[in-house]
């Protein structure tokens, strides 16, 4: 699967208005994508926000959290994400400083969560 980075701010809105999954270290928020790149042929995409407010911290503290989403999402998405549609994680205070091993937790967790919620939404 290939993953994208959602860079416009309309589709990051566009991912908060639909579903949502709240776990200790992260927040995942997901919408059908409706920004298809128009070179790319193959239908198995998706793309990907990262967000790190100043709440957190310091850039150095936000910096390392996008770091660890990033991570934790190259690991994971390849194998468990939906094509076609658009997510958005959200760094949560705990991200910073949890293990690597509970962010993929959160995350897998995150991910069963929002896929039963957008099936659920369709039917």
């Amino acid at each position: 699967m290939k993953i994208f980075i959602l860079k416009k701010r309309k589709d990051f809105i566009r991912a908060a208005q639909g579903v949502k999954s709240v776990q200790s270290s992260l927040i995942l928020q997901a919408a059908p994508s409706l920004s298809a790149p128009k070179k790319i042929v193959c239908d198995d995409t998706c793309y990907v926000g990262y967000t790190a407010t100043k709440k957190l911290g310091k850039a150095h503290v936000r910096n390392r959290v996008k770091r660890r989403l990033r991570a934790a999402v190259a690991c994971v998405f390849s194998s468990q994400a939906c094509e076609k549609i658009d997510y958005v994680l959200i760094g949560r205070f705990k991200t910073a400083s949890a293990p690597f091993a509970k962010i993929i937790e959160d995350l897998q967790n995150a991910l069963n969560e929002v896929k039963s919620q957008l099936t659920e939404k369709n039917e």
